[in-house]
């Protein structure tokens, strides 16, 4: 059984025990979080797409760690105008395990 959920703006497809970093949105290490349901399948080719959620079903996910993402440059030029802006990122992140699916 998998599902395709939504969180932090995007769509992640899932099964039972699979480990995924998202976007951070509080919560400690150990927490048990609910995620949106776009899409479940199944077993036997069932497939329900919700409009935009699916009624009732729930993907139930721990959160193992925080983490950060690698460092991004940004970095900007506009030629001939002695215009230079170097700046850099990195994401805070969640590694999430997926512990149920229910639907």
């Amino acid at each position: 059984m998998f599902a395709v959920i939504r969180t932090g703006g995007k769509q992640y497809k899932v099964a039972k025990d699979d480990l995924l970093e998202i976007e951070r949105n509080g919560g400690q290490a150990g927490d048990k979080i609910d995620l949106e349901v776009l899409m479940l399948g199944g077993e036997g080719g069932t497939l329900k797409v919700g409009a935009p959620l699916v009624d009732g079903a729930k993907v139930s996910a721990e959160i193992v760690e925080h983490t950060r993402g690698p460092k991004i440059t940004i970095f900007k030029k506009r030629r001939r105008q002695n215009y230079r802006r170097k700046n850099g990122h990195r994401q805070d992140l969640m590694r999430v395990k997926i512990l149920d699916i229910a639907g």
